[in-house]
């Protein structure tokens, strides 16, 4: 399988601490980690660590942090596709803190509004059999959804916040894949025109509709240690699976990986413990 992800990079930094600090507090880490991180990013490591193809469509640019996350993603398999290589500045970074007893966390970032990323060619990329895009470089997600669109490959959004894109963005997307939290103004996803819209929330059910039916797939219990980046992983899971599975088999299939995720501690440890579940 061959997935070709358009989005968000990050460069994380990850402390891990016996409990969260309060306001003030200064405590000491049990671990520090250093990876690529983002929607996009983490999805491409899932794709590749079940065995996919993936070309991750991003910004990284020239500064050395860049330097440090493109190694990551290319270690684990990913491809990627740098699309403002000799840009100077940091690309953007991600403070997380994770609790070591159940893998809560909490996340200071920066995103990538504030960069001008300009809409590439994409004629030289290879065939894929889905596309994911998570909205956070704009111009890059409407060339990427089109080109797939053309092409007849699946269109999978990632959609954790509503962004100003999606007015744009949503009459090409096959499947919504949405957070909790996630929000419409107006008119519904699927009176906008996507015929399969998924909404996870955490170790809930995972809800499912389409025009027709609808229901709901249950999420595995597992002692989780880390839960950053599972949504990330999970959607990485979905986007492998389209044309693998069907629904509600897909979002099963989606399920397990992320379970098997937060059953780590890490922003890496998890990978080989999923590689093989995508050859069944």
């Amino acid at each position: 399988m061959s997935v070709v992800l358009a989005g968000l990079c990050t460069v994380d930094v990850v402390q891990r601490v016996a409990e969260l600090p309060s306001p003030g507090e200064k405590v000491q880490s049990l671990a520090v980690d250093v990876a690529a991180g983002g929607p996009a990013a983490n999805a491409a490591v899932t794709v590749a660590a079940l065995g996919g193809e993936a070309t991750l469509l991003t910004v990284l640019g020239a500064h050395p942090l860049a330097t440090l996350a493109r190694a990551d993603l290319e270690a684990h398999g990913v491809e990627v596709v740098d699309l403002l290589p000799d840009h100077p500045d940091p690309p953007a970074v991600s403070a997380a803190t994770v609790r070591d007893r159940d893998g809560e966390r909490t996340v200071v970032s920066r995103n990538a509004a504030s960069l001008l990323t300009p809409a590439p060619a994409l004629t030289p990329l290879k065939p894929a059999s889905a596309v994911l895009v998570d909205g956070h470089h704009p111009a890059l997600a409407l060339r990427t959804v089109r080109w797939a669109r053309e092409r007849g490959i699946p269109v999978v959004l990632d959609a954790g916040s509503w962004k100003p894109v999606l007015d744009e963005l949503l009459p090409f997307v096959d499947i919504a894949a949405c957070s909790a939290q996630f929000r419409v103004p107006g008119p519904g996803l699927h009176e906008r025109g996507v015929p399969t819209v998924i909404t996870t929330a955490g170790p809930e059910p995972v809800r499912w509709s389409t025009v027709n039916s609808s229901g709901s797939v249950a999420v595995p219990e597992v002692a989780a240690l880390d839960t950053l980046g599972a949504g990330d992983v999970w959607h990485g899971a979905l986007a492998y699976g389209v044309g693998k599975f069907e629904l509600p088999e897909l979002i099963g299939f989606a399920n397990e990986v992320a379970a098997e995720r937060v059953r780590h501690a890490g922003p890496r440890s998890w990978v080989d413990a999923v590689r093989g579940k995508g050859m069944r």
